[in-house]
């Protein structure tokens, strides 16, 4: 168990490692060849122009103006002083709803850790228990947990009128901020320009016709039953092997560019590389040589390939991108349900292009079923066989874990500074570590589980990921052990039990997750700021491949905000605040630090660095209410076990009532606010498409979305182009090649 003077010196080195993050950061920062990395927002929107365009040679390389210097954290208030209405038309509104995020967490906590202090911290730390038992290991830490009050004492009743607080003033913020966000939702959609997603619905699970195409299916399908408002559609192709072509040329593209450049600085050597992975091994070859080769091969391969798609009827799936005439028409298609049989003709909002996810659209039906439920099942071992390395890491705040396994090592972690380290650092430092690959799995997973859209992507690995952290990292760093023996002991103990189980060993394990939020929160938010690994790949690249203006836009990694990775982790510390504000209260100064940091850096990085891939109008709200909801639940049922074992009269009795009330408060937001998020009002369609057509009475729609949903491999490309619905207003009549007498599924409804 990590001591004061162990958390003391995790605290201080943590604040030294983000304090020189934030000196390198502000200083690289200032230098004009860095300028790209940590400005290329700006640069993305054409406003700023290269400091290194002018001047002299060394200026355009090293800042020497030597008062940038003395304001170089000027960075710190510039990241607040842009207003949110402002930041929603820079960087748009997801990135503004996740930047509050970080501000719920201080909404909720500041007052909470202000009341913790001013009540419980006095009552715990006067209890005197931990005193009076004989042999006892404690540290001060412990004095100002719910652990130094004695069992059956009247002490208690602060705690349970704390937990009533804390229940209710979290579901009010909660409640203010669903109805806010809820709120800028709503104008955001109907203050947004044109978009082709406002017109379009994405139509899967076309059933088969004997006598048309997919694409005379669908245009056939949806003249009958939506004649006033279908516009055109575009038929989606099984383009997967040829997307592979493209970027396996444009690979070799760029490895025939930086061999030209090398080649062009030095002309005396020709460049040589080796034809196996890699360049790794295999015979030497001249390098440009080869690359010229493997293209000009590629490049036949990817013609073959792109006239086989367009002209083989098996090329093209069961799905389409379906337009409207009006944005009133979409909504309506999108929110009803097209035919008697449920499993055909399946509708929903289309994702904006650059959100579509193509491998995915050709995925049937049945096999999407059958790949989410293998894929719950390899989800299932992966979160119980990670707890192995979890309790290893464990067994690392254990000194005397460490002497018994490695007796060798005795007389070096028996030096003070060194016994500090292990105990205060290295488990939150490892802990990091082995969480880093995770998230490219589970978004592996969520891939072949077949989501149609990045946004879709995000929210359903951020689901696992927030799943994975609750039981490895929450529950797993509570209750060491091999992971099927916890899971045994969790299923043979009575459910009442398993509060019981978990919440004795809460008070314990607050010194480990105080060096986590310190690893994590504090020095890994630093590094973001930093980054590092871009700022090295940008100058790699503009080192080798670089030859023209175009070519240092295109070594410019802006990034984005990893939404499937780092909400799940801010819930982590929503979880641990709720659970520790009545347990152990001297906690939640350290995640007040962690969210008031993150939301000036963040602030920081959407303002001037980040490039979103995609705008969903923060359509995961609701997964971040329900999630905070979860932790507010468990912090409720894990205090109920810990009462019930210090022999509080009445405790189960008066805190049961709390994870009810939260779960009606969860079903009541969920109704009141949740279908702004899944849903867009008809009333708000018709004023949209009745001021379009007042303003802009010549628009061509159907040019506007002609190519708004080919897949990219094609872009620039010509498709047959439906025609029937050119003499729509002349020819009542759909035509059809259906013959006489035969009937399709699709007909049922019709």
């Amino acid at each position: 168990m990590a001591s004061s003077d162990d958390i003391l010196l995790s605290a201080v080195l943590n604040l030294l490692s983000a304090f020189a993050f934030l000196v390198a950061f502000a200083i690289l920062r200032l230098q004009p060849f860095n300028d790209r990395v940590y400005f290329s927002k700006w640069y993305l929107k054409g406003i700023r122009a290269s400091p290194r365009s002018s001047g002299a040679f060394v200026r355009k390389f090293v800042n020497l103006d030597c008062r940038t210097y003395i304001r170089f954290l000027n960075w710190m208030p510039a990241a607040l002083r842009m207003p949110e209405p402002e930041l929603i038309d820079h960087a748009g509104l997801d990135s503004a709803v996740y930047i509050r995020i970080y501000l719920l967490g201080l909404k909720i906590f500041v007052p909470i850790a202000l009341f913790s202090f001013g009540v419980l911290v006095p009552v715990n730390w006067t209890g005197k228990h931990l005193e009076q038992i004989e042999d006892l290991t404690f540290s001060g830490i412990d004095k100002l947990s719910i652990s130094n009050v004695p069992s059956g004492s009247q002490r208690f009743w602060a705690h349970l009128v704390m937990a009533y607080a804390v229940t209710f003033w979290t579901c009010y913020i909660l409640y203010k901020e669903y109805h806010i966000i809820s709120t800028m939702r709503l104008q955001f959609l109907a203050s947004e320009n044109r978009r082709p997603d406002q017109f379009t619905v994405l139509v899967r699970n076309v059933p088969p016709d004997p006598d048309e195409s997919v694409s005379e299916h669908v245009e056939h399908f949806f003249c009958v039953n939506h004649p006033d408002h279908y516009l055109t559609h575009q038929v989606v192709y099984n383009a997967n092997n040829l997307a592979k072509l493209v970027e396996k040329k444009k690979s070799y593209q760029n490895w025939l560019t930086y061999y030209q450049t090398k080649y062009e600085r030095n002309p005396k050597i020709k460049p040589k590389t080796k034809t196996g992975f890699w360049g790794l091994w295999g015979k030497t070859v001249d390098a440009i040589d080869y690359y010229t080769a493997e293209i000009e091969k590629l490049s036949k391969e990817e013609a073959l390939e792109r006239e086989k798609v367009m002209s083989d009827p098996k090329a093209i799936v069961p799905a389409a991108f379906v337009s409207f005439k009006s944005r009133w028409g979409a909504a309506v298609c999108a929110q009803t349900q097209q035919s008697c049989n449920p499993t055909i003709w399946l509708t929903q909002w289309a994702p904006e292009p650059r959100d579509v996810y193509w491998d995915n659209l050709s995925i049937p039906y049945v096999e999407l079923n059958v790949r989410k439920l293998l894929m719950a099942v390899a989800f299932f071992f992966l979160t119980f066989f990670f707890m192995i390395p979890i309790a290893f890491v464990q067994s690392l705040a254990s000194i005397d874990g460490i002497e018994n396994k490695l007796p060798v090592l005795r007389p070096l972690i028996q030096m003070e500074v060194v016994k500090s380290f292990i105990q205060g650092v290295l488990p939150g430092i490892i802990l990091k570590i082995f969480l880093i690959l995770l998230p490219t799995i589970l978004m592996a997973m969520s891939k072949i589980e077949g989501y149609t859209s990045l946004s879709s992507l995000d929210r359903r690995s951020a689901t696992k990921y927030h799943f994975f952290i609750l039981v490895n990292v929450f529950l797993g760093s509570i209750i060491t052990g091999a992971a099927f023996e916890q899971l045994q002991r969790f299923v043979e103990e009575p459910p009442s039990e398993i509060p019981k189980t978990v919440g004795v060993a809460i008070p314990l394990k607050a010194t480990f997750f105080i060096t986590y939020i310190m690893v994590d929160g504090w020095a890994g938010i630093a590094a973001e700021i930093l980054r590092l690994v871009p700022l090295v790949m940008f100058h790699l690249k503009n080192t080798f491949l670089v030859k023209t203006d175009q070519d240092r836009e295109q070594a410019t990694d802006p990034g984005s905000l990893n939404f499937s990775v780092s909400e799940p982790r801010i819930q982590l510390y929503f979880l641990l605040g709720l659970v520790y504000s009545v347990v152990t209260p001297v906690l939640l100064p350290f995640i007040i630090v962690f969210f008031a940091f993150a939301y000036m850096v963040f602030r920081h990085q959407i303002i001037n660095v980040y490039d979103q891939k995609y705008e969903s109008g923060a359509s995961f709200w609701p997964d971040v209410h329900r999630r905070i909801i979860v932790g507010l639940v468990i912090s409720q049922l894990l205090l109920l076990g810990l009462l019930s074992t210090k022999n509080v009269a009445r405790s189960n009795v008066i805190l049961i009532a709390l994870p009810i009330l939260t779960i009606w408060f969860h079903i009541f937001c969920k109704g009141r606010f949740e279908s702004a998020f899944v849903k867009f009002p008809l009333q708000d369609a018709m004023v949209k498409d009745t001021l379009e057509r007042a303003t802009e009475p010549n628009l061509n729609l159907k040019a506007y979305l002609k190519d708004a949903y080919v897949h990219p491999v094609f872009k620039g490309v010509e498709f047959e182009r439906p025609t029937a619905l050119d003499d729509e207003e002349n020819n009542p009549l759909v035509p059809t090649k259906r013959c006489r007498g035969s009937k399709t599924q699709s007909e049922e409804g019709v």
